[in-house]
């Protein structure tokens, strides 16, 4: 499940999509609902791993660290949220293996997480966002 750190990364990311010069982290967090000390540290934490860019003083605040284009929704809540696999053997960035499975090679469990990992990278991986700061609501959009 996509935490709340997840989700208001997201958020916040799509708003500084829609413009070009910076952006208060107060005017992102009031246009959002986003409680502003926890974004402040969504936005550092999205700055120390190269996706944001930020200045302090008159005409300051946080920009896009490379194009909207070039920024995927995977890669921002691997940021904030850490592995996308729902459990810890089907992890490629943070495999632990289950204290409870004698051969996980033929464990159909983990088998089943690797395809529901996969799936969800698949999705993640290419939805960038300049596309997800494009999307309607549900019922604008027609079957892809």
């Amino acid at each position: 499940m996509l935490s709340n750190k997840g989700k208001y990364g997201l958020k916040a990311m799509m708003h500084l999509a829609k413009f070009e010069g910076p952006c208060l982290a107060a005017e992102i967090a009031a246009q959002n609902q986003i409680p502003r000390k926890f974004l402040d540290a969504i936005l550092l934490e999205l700055r120390n791993a190269g996706l944001l860019t930020s200045k302090k003083g008159k005409g300051g605040g946080y920009h896009l660290a490379r194009p909207a284009d070039r920024i995927t929704a995977g890669q921002i809540i691997r940021i904030l949220d850490g592995s996308l696999a729902p459990i810890a053997c089907a992890s490629r960035t943070a495999y632990r293996k289950c204290a409870d499975c004698p051969d996980e090679d033929a464990c159909a469990i983990r088998d089943l997480m690797l395809d529901v990992r996969d799936a969800m990278a698949l999705i993640l991986d290419r939805t960038t966002i300049a596309a997800l700061s494009t999307r309607g609501s549900r019922e604008e959009l027609e079957l892809r």
